[in-house]
């Protein structure tokens, strides 16, 4: 089942084309993926069956993202990049590379057009990826017959095939210049810039006239050429025309927040994509200017040859201060892509206003729905308690605090038990309840709506007869009951003079998850409290039997190196530097050091 946080972002997601990132609980990439429609197919994970692999990446997602863009085309070129650069581990299938090609001409004395799978640094020039293999082949015989090159492999003695049907400029029949060369290059790079409408033209007359003469067969192959070019060489605002390294920053601001977008384009491609949001108290193209100073005033962040800003920015100043072209497109390309970025600033910027409201409604709305359950009045502080202990050692509590739905961490205690031996639940939890409401009262500080155990009756009649006979409190107390599977099931409420009851809640319910909550952090409180304490006595134990170190010495050696392992690791000289004499220094030394190989050898 999707966690609160995904679910939530689940019914934000945009109904447009884009790339989508998933994420582990370690923050790294595992997966990208593009789709036509983001919503739908991102949420396809989350609320469709799924098996095997899937089901295995599915279980690791705990945060995604996406990139919108403006066809489903640029998200197939963006997802090959993304996939290319991040190398996530549940992508198979295009991790070594990818399979959609460049058309490329060589840069040679007599140079050819050819289809090539990487982009190399060996001068020629290249375009595309094409995301469709046929159409870039197809294409590149309509070049070859529009517009021919060298088309055989080396020089022949005799002019080839292709030259006598005019798809070759035939250097191996006659020497070919370089300016007629150059004027073939720049009518390809002309077509393949977009400029094809003269020949998308010529063609259809081809296919009328095709279509009119009954050569249904002829007519057809037009019409799938004219498709082949429409696909290949379609303008894409994620790849760029020319190869200069640019970063482009947009924003987007609205109810006094700033959502900050950089686009890295590299090798024609976005390659990397960040994001930023942030509350703006002055001008936003004020603090846009700002967040790319300190940018580039980080030295692990390369300054591209060109920089791209919305209009509104002292772009000269920033130029001055970079030492790189700060420039506002107007139209074009580099608009677009500019317009791009606003647009992602925008969904993010969107989603956040969106979730921050569903969180507080669920928050609220599940200490409302919790107060009606347990009939109190609305309980806006709840405070829960829960113990820890192996087998009565190292006994302690914890207590956390959460306000109308939130976690208040600032106000979580810790307690050691002081005048209980071994796992006593009812005496434990007199002792914290009384130490904690006897402060409470002392102080007149705010004291809870709601008191929560982490147990059952004797938990609950534990803490009334604290409260109630000792401190004269009338505060409600509830236990959270846990099924045989040790997860959150229901809560018991009742007195030890009236009887106990079952207060049934419902799985889905928001006043179910906020118990779980509650219950889940008060026992990661407790049990890392305990651990702790359980290693500090552990430390102080060890060294309390070394002859010459006492209370003082063990306070000091305890706070310089926090652990026996840290204590074993350490030189006689570092020992002696906290004021230790050597011999004292050389006995914990060999003492520890002896202690931690016997426990690494048993263990």
């Amino acid at each position: 089942m999707a966690s609160d946080y995904i679910e939530s972002k689940l019914k934000l997601l945009p109904d447009l084309p884009g790339v989508y990132i998933h994420k582990n609980v370690q923050d790294e990439i595992i997966y990208i993926g593009k789709a036509k429609n983001l919503r739908n197919r991102v949420r396809s994970y989350f609320k469709s069956s799924q098996t095997g692999k899937t089901a295995k990446l599915v279980s690791e997602i705990t945060d995604f993202e996406t990139i919108v863009t403006m066809t489903n085309k640029e998200a197939l070129l963006l997802e090959v990049t993304l996939i290319k650069k991040h190398q996530p581990r549940y992508n198979i299938r295009l991790k070594s590379g990818t399979s959609y090609p460049y058309l490329k001409i060589t840069n040679e004395d007599n140079p050819q057009m050819v289809i090539a799978s990487d982009v190399l640094d060996d001068g020629a020039e290249y375009y595309g990826p094409y995301p469709n293999v046929y159409a870039a082949d197809q294409t590149l015989q309509i070049l070859q017959k529009l517009y021919p090159l060298r088309r055989c492999n080396g020089p022949q003695s005799r002019a080839c095939l292709y030259f006598h049907i005019d798809q070759c400029i035939g250097p191996c029949d006659h020497e070919v210049s370089k300016e007629e060369y150059d004027a073939q290059k720049a009518k390809i790079r002309s077509f393949l810039n977009g400029n094809v409408q003269e020949v998308k033209d010529e063609l259809l007359i081809k296919m009328e006239e095709a279509s009119q003469s009954l050569d249904y067969e002829r007519a057809a192959e037009l019409r799938d050429q004219i498709r082949n070019i429409e696909e290949t060489v379609e303008k894409q605002t994620i790849i760029s025309r020319d190869n200069t390294p640019r970063d482009i920053f947009s924003f987007y601001m609205d109810k006094g927040w700033i959502s900050i977008q950089v686009f890295f384009i590299r090798q024609r491609k976005l390659t990397k994509r960040k994001a930023h949001m942030t509350p703006c108290y002055g001008r936003p193209q004020e603090e846009l200017a700002r967040y790319i100073l300190q940018y580039y005033d980080d030295p692990n962040n390369i300054k591209p040859k060109e920089i791209l800003v919305p209009a509104g920015l002292e772009k000269e100043e920033l130029a001055d201060i970079l030492q790189v072209p700060v420039r506002v497109p107007q139209r074009g390309e580099k608009k677009r892509l500019l317009d791009l970025a606003e647009k992602n600033g925008q969904i993010a910027l969107s989603e956040h206003f969106q979730l921050q409201e569903m969180n507080e409604k669920k928050t609220l709305g599940a200490s409302q729905e919790l107060s009606q359950v347990l009939n109190i009045p609305y309980a806006e502080r709840i405070e829960a308690f829960d113990h820890s202990n192996i087998q009565g050692t190292h006994p302690v509590s914890a207590m956390v605090t959460f306000k109308n739905g939130k976690a208040d961490k600032k106000n979580y205690r810790k307690y050691h038990i002081k005048t209980v031996e071994g796992a006593d639940e009812f005496a434990t939890t007199q002792e914290v309840i009384r130490r904690r409401y006897s402060r409470l009262l002392k102080e007149r500080a705010e004291l809870p709506d709601l008191i929560l155990m982490d147990g059952g009756k004797a938990q609950i009649h534990a803490a009334l007869d604290v409260l109630e006979n000792e401190l004269d409190l009338h505060l409600p107390v509830a236990g959270i009951v846990k099924d045989d599977r040790h997860r959150t099931a229901n809560l018991l409420v009742g007195h030890p003079d009236t009887g106990y009851q079952i207060v049934d809640l419902n799985p889905k319910s928001q006043a179910f998850y906020l118990i779980q909550r509650i219950q889940d952090e008060v026992h990661r409180f407790a049990i890392t409290f305990h651990r702790a304490t359980r290693s500090k006595n552990s430390f102080s134990s060890q060294l309390d039997q070394i002859e010459g170190v006492g209370p003082k010495r063990r306070q000091k050696i305890m706070k310089h190196f926090r652990s026996l392992k840290n204590v074993a690791q350490a030189s006689v000289e570092e020992i002696k530097e906290l004021g230790i004499p050597e011999k004292t220094a050389v006995r914990i030394k060999e003492s520890l050091s002896e202690k931690l190989s016997k426990k690494k050898n048993t263990s």
